[in-house]
């Protein structure tokens, strides 16, 4: 019996080096969003759901969009991340920000039941990433192996400033042993320098850019260490659980192997405004090149 495949988009974002909301700016040549292209991606790849983690402020407005563009193409479904979630037993510090992409991940749960892919709303991955992932959804993923697409970091650096990057550390056949966040990475006279370490990086690192495949045993972990995390960070009110830490902890604890699979493909996205100039420029050639149809959805 054919698995249902799931797509978990990160749309509660901000974006607060960009200035506004990402999730909706129009980028393609006829105002098509880079959400859009995913989407579009995905559907081709043959994914069957879409849930959308968005605010309960622009919920209505964004689920109004997707629903006119998508609603006849795949399933759709709209969860709200809480900023202040309520966990028995804990008062929790007030917060202006989510608690992270783990926790969105988490707040999914009732409306995915098998495998599932997460990406980030505003990222653009190219048409292979999401077939490679869809591939591995239907013949590879278990309850003991997960897997993500990585990116080349000289492939996903902003010519406007500074970005984060989580570095990823692999074993001879592939499988992910850790994962640093280097800080403030930049280009700086031909060189590649960054807050976090002393040397410079070479470039050709593989990166995380928060594209994942993931067994729904997943839910089990998240619902048993997210409120651990949050005990412990009571004080700090503005930790996050990321994606990466629950699957450093698994991968430690050594309930998981995650494959990671490289895209020799150019990441696009718009951690600044000055950013949405490139990606425009990108679309555009993509549509003239016959990647995509133009207009995206006619």
């Amino acid at each position: 019996m054919k698995q249902e495949l799931s797509l978990l988009i990160l749309a509660a974002g901000m974006g607060s080096r960009y200035g506004g909301l990402k999730q909706l700016d129009g980028l393609g040549p006829h105002g098509e969003t880079i959400l859009e292209y995913s989407m579009y991606d995905a559907i081709e790849a043959g994914f069957d759901k879409a849930v959308f983690i968005v605010r309960d402020f622009f919920k209505d407005e964004f689920s109004q969009r997707m629903e006119e563009k998508f609603a006849d193409r795949i399933d759709l479904r709209f969860v709200c991340q809480e900023v202040n979630p309520k966990i028995e037993g804990l008062t929790l510090p007030k917060r202006e920000k989510p608690w992270g992409t783990s926790h969105a991940v988490l707040v999914a749960k009732d409306e995915i039941e098998g495998p599932f892919a997460v990406i980030n709303a505003d990222d653009y991955y190219g048409k292979a990433a999401f077939q490679i992932i869809a591939d591995f959804l239907r013949d590879g993923v278990s309850t003991e192996q997960y897997a993500m697409i990585g990116f080349i970091l000289d492939k996903t650096l902003s010519e406007r400033g500074h970005v984060n990057r989580g570095v990823c550390e692999m074993d001879e056949g592939g499988y992910l042993t850790g994962i640093e966040e280097v800080l403030k990475i930049r280009t700086e006279g031909g060189k590649i320098l960054s807050d976090s370490r002393i040397e410079a990086l070479r470039g050709d690192e593989v990166v995380s850019m928060n594209f994942w495949g993931f067994h729904p045993n997943l839910f089990n972990y998240l619902e048993e260490s997210f409120p651990a995390f949050v005990k412990a960070n009571l004080d700090n009110p503005k930790a996050e659980y990321y994606i990466p830490v629950i699957i450093d902890e698994l991968i430690k604890r050594r309930l998981i192997r995650l494959k990671v699979f490289t895209s020799p493909h150019r990441w696009y996205g718009v951690t600044y405004k000055e950013d949405a100039v490139m990606v425009k420029k990108a679309f555009k050639s993509f549509q003239e090149e016959g990647v995509y149809p133009s207009p995206l959805f006619s």
